[in-house]
């Protein structure tokens, strides 16, 4: 996905009249956690920081360890290891995680979220109270009792926006004198993924006192780091363990100070726990063995056994694990006794018929947070607006019905169904000790007759990335039913030297395909400079290795680049298309600095089949630079795409988000027939990408993707229509870059116009307004495909085009022609002659 790494290369705003300027509101949108001053936050968001989850999450032992105290639904709870009993702690008023209990048993420190930071806490277990330790609006998480419990390790963002370990005196109830344990030091490597500074994460204390272990990723280029240790008294740091982690290491040290456990996906594709020594010689070995994710470990006080946190079903469950022997128990929260008052809403959700359906749906309980059944996962948007909300969107999926605790008095549910349906706002009155049946009606929108035979897809999805929850084809196609979208490309993708669900890779639909749901496994190839490519369609095999030009491995080389990538591709029968395109501002060739992105080059060697107009970027912006190709000549799909990591629990998405409609019919008998039409359709051109509104086009009766002939000054017929679930501001017909006609929007039209052929082009419909908490994305935007024209039988031309694209080559050659990381001077000549390739398609369109 790597939305971030389209701004590292557009250095200074697009002057393209077709990329409209951000409005105050839409600006407000914006991620969570924003004071984090470190790139890709949608990664270490959800690997790294706590995310509200209905299964338990981060977990200390008390101090007779007969006892774990952990986080579940945002609140801390308490539980006896030989007990089914869980005993709520905290509930509210924001989200409390990462709990630590305190060595003499009376006090638990944790971090609290309330919508604008991360700041600690202490609960006093006798008394309930809690009080606030940390107040300046920094992230500060992992907060760990010194063994004598007169200190508190943490990590902080607090002066520098950047991770680094803290330590403070803890007394009378208040924390004083943190400071920082490592000066903020600047990178000696160069880093693609992670901050120019180091950071610091994950600290555990030694039993003495004396010193910490934590992981550091001081002159590491990828992963987060190594595990150091720390000696607080002379400031010595010694090198325990060398190994690329990512983000969820979490090291613990056992109550021997010897050794030291901690996650790790060394040679694998899901984290493991491991346990090395602290000598920082030995060879680490695996404690567990599993498709499927382990973390969070914490030593038991007597050193026998090891709690942590799985996900082998799905969702989160905590699982203790004799070190000798390993039996494993699972703790299993079968009764939950609340601190508030407390009623039961089962939901069922239902069209206007009376059938019930899967939806997608977010539920506020009275006290303002967002509530789920125990049994679902809950997600929660990666942006928001301020001044909408106090939190981002937290919601869940529901095949049909969902039973969940809430507390007494008014909750609010707001159900979607996708774009081709109404979004619905319920309020639910809830009584304590009792249930409440309530039924959700979710209507669908007035659609136009031919809708029939459009066919809903999401082209980029990643169905597990290194998240909180394992998902399955099974979870992504119920994911997929609950937003009623048709066609699923999951995407297998590498983050650093893992590649999820790789061996799910198939040119077959998945098993799980039926009549709703099409789950396709395809490709995402990545580097670190071209941009990043979509390869549906594959008809073999995956591209091997799966990306390039990462720098300091041996995978450094420029070479393999785009256009041989998307010439293997084809050769597969596979369609090619750029993702996540461009954030604002959109590359200036004009400018100074390093402009790689190869776009371009494949778009003037025929070499890109789709677009994603609507994705995990700037719509406008991503369109404006379209439009620039298609005034050139190009001959390329609009597309959607979410780039939604599915098993996320800090969800850029929901899947089909951003989604791709192709007018592919309903006669497909089979899944691989269906697989072939919709691909089909695509790679016309006869698709329309939007992340919420609806829109079609037709120039004299013919829909996107067909080509028009007409003479100058012959009048074109243009008939279109909207249909939204959102009101829509802007309805606009766009020829050749420029608004022509704007029409009378709202949430349904029909729309008609005549206009005279002019140069030849093309011509398109495209839907937008502000940003509303409804859609969770930057702002509902939607466009069709163009319809081309050819006017006087000639070709398109536009001068200022075909400059701005033969500076945007000229730039992109430089940096290819300087780069030294060749396997040979045959690699470079061949990324060269594909650039230099590109030359005459630009040259012809001035």
């Amino acid at each position: 996905m790597h939305r971030r790494f389209a701004r590292s290369t557009a250095l200074v705003a697009l002057a393209a009249a077709a990329a409209a300027p951000l409005t105050a509101a839409q600006a407000d949108r914006r991620t969570v956690l924003d004071q984090v001053d470190v790139p890709h936050n949608y990664y270490f968001r959800e690997m790294y920081l706590p995310q509200l989850t209905s299964g338990p999450a981060a977990l200390a032992w008390s101090p007779d360890g007969a006892e774990l105290v952990y986080s579940m639904q945002g609140s801390l709870w308490r539980q006896a290891v030989d007990s089914g009993v869980a005993t709520e702690l905290t509930a509210g008023p924001g989200y409390d995680y990462q709990p630590d209990w305190s060595p003499d048993g009376e006090r638990i420190v944790f971090t609290r979220y309330d919508g604008k930071a991360l700041e600690l806490a202490v609960l006093e277990l006798a008394s309930g109270e809690v009080r606030m330790l940390t107040d300046g609006g920094a992230v500060n998480t992992e907060p760990r009792w010194s063994p004598d419990g007169g200190r508190i390790a943490w990590v902080s963002t607090a002066d520098t926006g950047r991770f680094h370990v803290f330590v403070g005196d803890f007394a009378d109830g208040t924390l004083r004198g943190g400071r920082q344990l490592v000066p903020e030091r600047e990178a000696t490597v160069e880093r693609y993924y992670y901050s120019r500074y180091d950071h610091e994460l994950s600290p555990a204390w030694l039993p003495d006192g004396d010193a910490l272990v934590y992981v550091s990723n001081r002159g590491v280029p990828y992963g987060t780091g190594n595990l150091w240790r720390h000696d607080l008294d002379t400031g010595e740091q010694v090198l325990v363990r060398r190994e690329e982690t990512s983000w969820r290491s979490r090291p613990d040290v056992a109550p021997d100070g010897h050794r030291i456990a901690y996650a790790s996906y060394l040679g694998r594709q899901w984290h493991q726990l491991w346990v090395t020594r602290m000598d920082g010689v030995a060879e680490p070995f695996p404690l567990t063995y599993g498709a499927w994710d382990v973390g969070a470990p914490r030593w038991s006080p007597d050193g026998t056994r090891i709690a942590y946190v799985a996900n082998e079903h799905g969702d989160n469950e905590i699982r203790i694990q004799a070190f000798v022997g390993g039996e494993v128990t699972v703790l299993e929260a079968a009764e939950r006794r609340y601190r508030g008052h407390m009623g039961t809403l089962a939901l069922r959700i239902v069209d206007t018929e009376g059938e019930p359906v899967a939806a997608r749906l977010a539920v506020i309980g009275s006290d303002g947070r967002a509530r789920a059944p125990a049994d679902a996962w809950l997600h929660a948007d990666h942006e928001f607006d301020r001044a909408a909300a106090e939190r981002e969107t937290a919601y869940f999926h529901a095949d049909g019905s969902a039973e969940l605790v809430v507390p007494a008095g008014r909750a609010t549910v707001t159900a979607w169904r996708g774009p081709e349906h109404e979004v619905v706002h319920q309020a639910i009155e809830a009584s304590a000790g009792e249930s409440r049946s309530v039924t959700v009606t979710i209507p669908a929108l007035d659609l136009p007759p031919d809708w029939t035979n459009w066919v809903s897809g999401d082209v980029h999805v990643h169905m597990n990335y290194g998240g909180t929850y394992r998902a399955t084809p099974a979870t992504l196609a119920a994911q997929a039913r609950a937003e009623d979208l048709d066609v699923v490309f999951n995407l297998v993708v590498n983050k650093e030297q893992r590649v999820p669900d790789v061996t799910l890779f198939s040119p077959a639909p998945d098993a799980v395909a039926n009549a709703g749901t099409l789950i396709l496994h395809q490709q995402e190839y990545h580097t670190s400079v071209w941009g990043h490519l979509g390869l549906i369609g594959l008809d073999s095999h995956l591209l091997i290795p799966d990306y390039s030009a990462y720098p300091y491995t041996a995978a450094a080389s420029w070479h393999p680049d785009n256009v041989t990538i998307a010439e293997l591709a084809r050769e597969q029968g596979a369609l090619v298309g750029y993702v996540h395109p461009f954030d604002a501002p959109a590359p200036d060739p004009s400018a100074g600095g390093r402009l790689t992105n190869m776009l371009p080059v494949n778009a003037a060697l025929g070499l890109v089949d789709y677009y994603e107009v609507t994705g995990f970027a700037d719509h406008r912006t991503s369109a404006a630079v379209w439009y620039r190709l298609l005034n050139c000549g190009a001959r390329i799909a609009a597309a959607g795409g979410t780039d939604a990591m599915t098993n996320y629990a800090s969800l850029r998405g929901p899947v089909g988000l951003n989604r791709t409609y192709v007018r592919a019919g309903t006669g497909a008998a089979t899944p691989a027939a269906r697989r072939d039409a919709w691909l089909e359709a695509l790679a016309g051109g006869a698709s329309m990408a939007t992340n919420m509104p609806l829109v079609g086009v037709a120039v004299n009766g013919a829909g996107p993707g067909s080509v028009i002939e007409a003479r100058a000054g012959d009048v074109l017929r243009v008939s279109g229509f909207l249909r939204s679930a959102v009101p829509v501001a802007d309805l606009e017909l766009v020829y050749n870059g420029e608004v022509v006609e704007r029409f009378e929007a709202g949430t349904s039209a029909d729309v008609e116009a005549e206009i005279p052929a002019g140069a030849s082009g093309w011509l398109l419909l495209r839907a937008s307004s502000p940003p509303t908490p409804a859609v969770l994305d930057q702002y509902p935007y939607a466009t069709t495909s163009p319809v081309y024209l050819t006017v006087n039988g000639e070709p398109p031309r536009s001068p200022d085009d075909a400059a701005y694209f033969l500076a945007w080559l000229e730039r992109v050659r430089a940096a290819a022609a300087a780069q030294a990381d060749y396997n040979s001077d045959a690699e470079r000549a061949t990324v060269l002659g594909h650039i230099d390739a590109a030359r005459p398609f630009y040259e012809a369109c001035r």
